[in-house]
């Protein structure tokens, strides 16, 4: 995956958006890694994996795929937040997990943990859980990295139209 490409898209946007809300100077930590959680919620919420109540399918692909890629967006802004985004990584897609419940679960306690401990370990740990729900609920690299690409040109959009 390529995390330095997607990390130089997302520090050319988390300064837009810092810039023009003032925010330069404000520790945006706490407030990224609750939206972080929030977004994380919502894909949940799209795939319906522990909706055992409901007959409802998941919602398609694409919009999965989207929720998928907010949360993305969160992640690699922490990491710019930390400066881990100075260093190179080696994240494979890893191997799918047969219960995307319990891959759910995995990047809630990855998140948890590196909200106790801000290191680079538990960085690259909660990177490794998000990629293993990406592989689990059926994306590729290239379907992340596509899907990336456009939300974040979307979201400069927004920020034109005052969003």
């Amino acid at each position: 995956m390529d995390l330095q490409r997607m990390f130089a898209m997302q520090r050319t946007l988390d300064r837009r958006i810092e810039s023009q809300h003032g925010l330069e100077q404000e520790n945006l930590f706490d407030r990224k890694l609750l939206a972080l959680l929030v977004e994380v919620g919502e894909l949940a919420n799209e795939t319906k994996c522990f909706k055992y109540w409901s007959e409802k399918p998941a919602s398609p692909k694409e919009k999965v795929l989207e929720e998928f890629v907010d949360g993305w967006h969160f992640i690699l802004s922490l990491g710019i937040e930390l400066r881990f985004d100075q260093d190179s990584y080696e994240i494979p897609m890893g191997d799918k997990i047969i219960d995307s419940t319990l891959a759910f679960l995995n990047v809630f306690e990855s998140i948890h943990h590196f909200q106790k401990e801000k290191n680079k370990q538990r960085y690259v740990s909660l990177i490794q859980s998000y990629v293993v729900l990406g592989t689990t609920l059926g994306f590729t690299e290239k379907d992340i990295f596509s899907a990336y690409v456009q939300k974040n040109e979307l979201n400069h959009q927004r920020q034109d139209d005052g969003y």
